[in-house]
């Protein structure tokens, strides 16, 4: 699927949400200190930090212990996990559940709020997925251009 302008109205049109969503982005005119007043570049900064749609996607076959999700995730480290997970559970995204055992187990699950992000996180892969080729492609040729 191709979006024309957001102002075309054809087959290829962006939807009139989405649409309504670009114009907001482009309309902003603060400065990044400010990127709190504009509640699409607030969520945004989050969805968009390196360590979240990994965690949010290792959550999605149900509720983790902190040690299956460093596992899921790979290579990230228990601070930036933990850091990431209290970022999550702050913004309403994954419960922390702590188990009265002993020691205390903690197990970490996708809130409804956060099941919600799915769908367009899965849109996000389904393109990156779909267009890595053509990225790659594009990166090689600039690459080569600029030696």
């Amino acid at each position: 699927m191709s979006w024309a302008h957001p102002g075309n109205h054809g087959a290829d049109a962006m939807p009139a949400d989405v649409a309504d969503v670009v114009h907001r982005i482009a309309a902003y005119t603060g400065t990044p200190e400010d990127s709190a007043d504009c509640p699409i570049r607030d969520v945004l900064d989050r969805i968009g930090q390196k360590w979240t749609l990994l965690i949010l996607v290792a959550l999605v076959p149900g509720p983790r212990r902190f040690s299956a999700l460093q596992r899921s995730v790979g290579d990230i480290s228990k601070r930036m996990l933990t850091q990431t997970l209290r970022q999550l559970e702050r913004d309403g995204l994954v419960t922390r559940t702590v188990f009265p055992t002993k020691p205390p187990s903690v197990e970490y699950t996708l809130t409804a709020l956060g099941q919600s992000a799915l769908a367009p996180v899965g849109a996000l892969m389904h393109w990156a997925d779909h267009h890595h080729a053509s990225i790659r492609a594009a990166r090689a040729e600039f690459d080569a251009l600029q030696a």
